[in-house]
């Protein structure tokens, strides 16, 4: 079935230390962008401060890893880290407060969970589409946000799958940008080779094995293929998999979920084999 859902958009590492976590990414032969965070006068009158989730990415030409992790005035972030000032209208400024705190809250009981995978947003060619077709589905969203970003053209449609139980993380759908420039289109060569964000890999408890396949599936819009163990959502040129933790040394060799459900890998295409 033919929808308006494409590719995977991002996925997102939730950590407690950004710097500690881009040397082991520059290890794996990972490039990132510059870690970038909020400041915010929370009151009228009194300075900025840091004040949301500092991030960064591994960026490839259609897609990305986030990396995030919360800030606060005492967190230690590396010297190129980019402070980005949100100006906020002082009759806006409580509700923009309130929803940051939401987003931290959401974001610091994933760490509880453990640290590591905990977002996955898909690509859509049109955000109105998806919400129109998850109110039909009864998927609960939070209905289209627009954002944009310094480099980006036009806003950005976004739509939050938050209005019903998803205990694995955040899930969302986003519209690609469309960024001012071809050189911000064009993505870094990583040292390791890797080109493209092709899956993503959620471990479930085995009893609500066809129960997660039922909720991807009115997420995505299309069935689940059953491959080995496996049920693998097929989308374009990137998938995502969905393995019963009773299977996942089969899959992974010696992987253990840290818990249940988790995302326990992502994978990349690269180059070649031998780089």
């Amino acid at each position: 079935m033919h929808n308006e859902i494409g590719y995977i958009h991002h996925v997102g590492h939730v950590v407690h230390n950004i710097e500690t976590t881009r040397e082991l990414y520059r290890r794996l032969g990972f490039l990132t962008t510059a870690p970038a965070y909020p400041t915010l006068s929370r009151k009228a009158g009194q300075p900025a401060t840091p004040f949301g989730a500092a991030n960064m990415h591994v960026t490839f030409v259609r897609n990305f890893v986030e990396i995030m992790a919360i800030v606060t005035e005492e967190s230690h972030l590396p010297d190129d880290a980019t402070p980005i000032p949100l100006r906020v209208p002082p009759a806006a400024l409580p509700h923009v407060v309130e929803s940051i705190e939401r987003t931290l809250s959401n974001i610091s009981a994933s760490l509880a969970r453990f640290e590591g995978l905990h977002i996955l947003v898909f690509q859509t060619d049109d955000a109105q589409a998806s919400a129109r077709r998850f109110d039909q589905m009864g998927v609960g969203h939070s209905g289209v946000n627009r954002v944009q970003q310094p480099d980006q053209q036009v806003p950005m449609g976004i739509v939050e799958i938050d209005r019903e139980n998803v205990p694995e993380g955040r899930l969302a759908v986003a519209e690609a940008p469309i960024l001012e420039t071809s050189s911000a289109q064009a993505a870094p060569i990583h040292p390791n080779g890797a080109t493209d964000l092709v899956e993503s890999m959620l471990c479930v408890p085995d009893a609500e094995s066809e129960a997660y396949v039922a909720r991807y599936q009115r997420y995505l819009g299309r069935a689940a293929r059953k491959d080995g163990a496996t049920y693998v959502f097929d989308l374009r040129q990137s998938s995502v998999r969905l393995i019963p933790a009773s299977r996942l040394g089969e899959i992974m060799p010696g992987e253990i979920a840290p818990t249940l459900p988790a995302f326990v890998a992502y994978a990349v295409a690269v180059r070649g084999l031998d780089t």
